[in-house]
């Protein structure tokens, strides 16, 4: 297991301004849960916290959180709990860490990682479809792997990977179901041409005939003749 420390310093002014406060120095204020222990409140440098979320999927990854002025002496293994963002820019402006025993096995979400090009995709016009994307194990902190990854070249349209068609470590538990999809190739969508409504027909254009103008003496003779006719 890659070892992964991040130094923090112990909190002594609590509130809502002090947190503000410490946020605009560059740092995140924090508190450490344990299991049947007191919160501990820390604060964490803002760039080293932002270094490690962009560097590595931190969620369910140990991090041994050394505190300046702690008791116990030692850098505490932690797992974060949960990070706060600000809902207009979306900076970081809490975070929770829960410490574990590392003797204990723990229930922690596994991300999944496709490997490859499915042959439904690459020959057949199909788009692969990520259903599951993490798989939630339990072990000790020591042996939760990094990702699971999964080769899905062979998969053709209509093809599936469920929880069971996948190896895993024999000291990790898998607690989601073996039944579940992780992963399928799905047809390519067609273009549905919109039929027309049941009892509509094609308009015909409707032909209009010239009537034609008898001529002004045409008239007149006409008139005659039939005069002469009664």
């Amino acid at each position: 297991m890659e070892e992964i420390f991040l130094e923090a310093d112990l909190r002594q002014d609590l509130g809502k301004g002090k947190a503000k406060n410490l946020r605009k120095s560059g740092l995140i204020p924090g508190v450490v849960y344990g299991q049947s222990k007191e919160p501990l409140a820390v604060k964490v440098l803002q760039k080293e916290l932002m270094g490690l979320i962009y560097e590595r999927r931190i969620e369910g990854v140990v991090i041994n959180l050394k505190i300046k002025g702690d008791k116990k002496n030692k850098p505490r293994a932690c797992l974060i709990k949960e990070i706060q963002h600000d809902p207009v820019n979306n900076n970081i402006i809490h975070v929770d860490f829960n410490e574990i025993s590392l003797t204990k096995a723990i229930k922690v979400g596994v991300p999944v990682v496709a490997k490859g090009e499915p042959a439904g995709v690459k020959q057949e016009g199909g788009s692969l479809e990520h259903i599951l994307w993490e798989i939630e194990v339990e072990c000790l902190p020591a042996d939760i792997p990094k990702e699971i990854e999964v080769d899905v070249s062979q998969l053709k349209i209509g093809d599936s990977i469920h929880i069971k068609d996948i190896s895993f470590p024999s000291n990790v538990k898998v607690l989601t179901s073996s039944e579940a999809i992780v992963l399928s190739v799905a047809a390519p969508m067609k273009e549905e041409v919109a039929a027309p409504a049941e009892g509509e027909e094609k308009a015909e254009p409707e032909v209009i005939k010239e009537k034609k103008e008898v001529p002004e003496e045409g008239k007149e003779e006409e008139g005659k003749e039939t005069k002469k006719e009664k």
